[in-house]
């Protein structure tokens, strides 16, 4: 189906408008897919925070040099995932999609307007969720001040055992 100049306009602007409000974008080539398959992807897609769109390359690349990123020439289909949320979270939905199915092939991405390989949005899927990234950072910036905190008790602790057992010792003495 022809798209009329009017539609092609519409769709450069929803597609710089995607590329511009998204913290990374990464990008499958398919074949023969069907429309029950880019659905679920879709709905993978949608349940990590993100929205994805099959693209028409040439209004891609009008989208993607309006918009400022920097980019190589776009062969074969496009299937495209926006996200402003979890990269690493839409990354691992399009790695998993690659894995398991032999009609989708990770071309690359876009990751503050900067492209990145294939290999690179790889490298994304594998990162820990964020919440989890989250705890660690938490715990490792904590670490310090819990040990602080106990090293700064120690003393007071030790001075409380003396007393302690100084009481304890003079407690049968007095009773007796």
């Amino acid at each position: 189906m022809a798209f009329t100049k009017k539609q092609k306009t519409e769709m450069l602007a929803q597609y710089e408008q995607w590329l511009r409000e998204s913290k990374a974008a990464f990008m499958l080539e398919y074949s023969r897919l069907t429309v029950a398959e880019v659905s679920a992807l879709r709905a993978k897609v949608r349940e990590v925070g993100g929205q994805a769109h099959v693209i028409k390359n040439t209004l891609l690349e009008l989208a993607l040099d309006r918009a400022g990123f920097e980019h190589k020439g776009l062969e074969g289909t496009t299937l495209i995932g926006f996200t402003g949320e979890d990269v690493a979270a839409l990354a691992k939905v399009f790695n998993e999609a690659t894995r398991t199915s032999e009609t989708l092939k990770l071309k690359g991405g876009f990751l503050d307007q900067r492209y990145i390989s294939a290999d690179e949005v790889k490298m994304l899927a594998e990162l820990p969720p964020l919440p989890v990234m989250r705890a660690q950072l938490l715990g490792v910036i904590s670490a310090p001040a819990t040990k602080l905190a106990r090293t700064l008790a120690e003393p007071a602790r030790m001075v409380a055992a003396v007393i302690k057992a100084k009481s304890e010792q003079a407690a049968p003495a007095v009773a007796g």
